[in-house]
């Protein structure tokens, strides 16, 4: 089949972000499918390594001969802002563009996967020119993501949004969705219950059997609480340099060590030079592919989400899926429905926007001996491999292009 996805978000190993299409499109160009995912070559996690030059509005990379990305030029921004909507619109505006000017095959079907409904609304219209089978892959709830955030229901942008998530439920073929209960949100609009599947996030396991050190300087006394990922308003990580302050002083071998970028780092920076924090680093992201290398040289892993009610649906974290690949214990700060973590028994679980309970869970993991730790990181590792290894979640993929094609074994 020719497969078209299109994820703003989307990102190749070389850069510092979820690699779900990357992942998915790899196996299934090995499966021999074609595909071509067409992401943003501008967002402020990856640091614009991918933008066009400022003459060319797309660049081809071929990853395997039945395999490519497109990265779209965007505008760029560098805060959540209009900006950022503006950002969105001009990745939507420009793929139907690029397309045309490609002269691509005429695909079989068409993904649209949000973080934001207008690169599925592109999708849908594409599908709609080449008469291809859409599929709509929700990976956040929108706009109910915002309205837990704070912004009001009435706001036009959230009724403008509500108003397109329905259009595209509707209109879809079938309906991907990543976090375990969306489909309870989505039946609760008038969608029927038949047009939804669960492809959650994954791993690729084979990236973490590696050997040798690690690109992490560590003393051998050093008890390292790591984050890797964005450090954006949603991560609320204030939680964590609270916590480090409350742990400064009576456990100074203790130490957080922050991996990544985000729109919130300078603030979170600030914030521990102020309070005199020598518990805390702070690095810059790092290549997706170098993350398994990266998380050997930690003692235990952080996830943390603020307490937002639309996490009565679930998450699907690529994260977490790598912090339990990496055979790592990890602390879950996070008021979801699901909870892999526990599911694993793979760490500890504790309710989270609470920076004592955090400190205390790190105390915890610090005072127990290191082979208790390590029987933690062997089940997570065991969860992911038998959950949520890539090549059984793309088998559950291509069943739902055999039901969208109405295709039978």
């Amino acid at each position: 089949m020719n497969i078209w996805m299109l994820n703003h978000y989307a990102v190749t190993p070389d850069l510092s972000a979820g690699t779900r299409h990357f992942d998915f499109g790899m196996e299934l160009s090995r499966r021999g499918h074609n595909i071509t995912v067409f992401a943003s070559g501008f967002h402020p996690a990856h640091s614009t390594k991918k933008c066009p030059h400022n003459r060319d509005k797309y660049l081809i990379e071929e990853i395997n001969n039945n395999f490519r990305f497109v990265w779209v030029k965007t505008f760029r921004y560098e805060k959540n802002d209009w900006k950022r909507v503006v950002n969105m619109l001009s990745y939507s505006r420009r793929v139907p563009k690029i397309v045309k000017s490609l002269n691509l095959r005429k695909p079989d079907i068409i993904i649209g996967s949000s973080v934001h409904l207008f690169a599925v609304l592109t999708g849908y219209l594409l599908s709609r020119k080449f008469g291809s089978y859409f599929i709509m892959e929700v990976r956040d709830l929108w706009p109910e993501t915002l309205i837990d955030m704070g912004v009001p229901r009435w706001h036009p942008f959230i009724v403008l949004l509500g108003l397109l998530e329905r259009f595209l439920y509707k209109r879809a073929d079938k309906i991907i969705v990543l976090p375990p209960k969306a489909h309870e949100y989505i039946e609760s609009l008038g969608i029927s219950s038949h047009k939804i599947r669960w492809v959650p996030n994954g791993v690729d396991l084979s990236k973490f059997n590696i050997n040798g050190e690690d690109d992490l300087n560590k003393n051998n006394n050093e008890f390292v609480v790591m984050y890797v990922g964005a450090l954006g308003t949603a991560n609320n990580l204030d939680v964590a340099i609270d916590s480090a302050n409350i742990l400064k002083n009576k456990y100074s071998n203790i130490k957080f060590v922050f991996v990544g970028d985000g729109l919130e780092k300078s603030k979170l920076v600030q914030k521990a030079k102020l309070l005199k924090l020598d518990n805390v680093e702070f690095r810059n992201p790092v290549e997706k592919k170098e993350i398994p290398r990266l998380l050997r040289k930690a003692d235990a892993l952080f996830f943390n989400l603020p307490n937002l009610p639309v996490f009565k649906y679930g998450i699907s974290s690529n994260k977490l899926f790598d912090y339990l690949a990496s055979g790592k214990p990890i602390i879950f700060s996070c008021s979801s429905i699901n909870n892999p973590v526990d599911e694993a028994d793979a760490g500890i679980t504790i309710s989270p926007d609470n920076p004592q309970v955090l400190a205390e869970a790190v105390i915890k993991l610090h005072n127990i001996p290191a082979y208790k730790r390590q029987e933690m990181g062997k089940r997570g590792k065991d969860y992911v491999k038998k959950y949520h290894d890539i090549p059984m979640l793309v088998d559950s993929m291509e069943e739902v292009f055999k039901e969208a094609l109405g295709k039978k074994e």
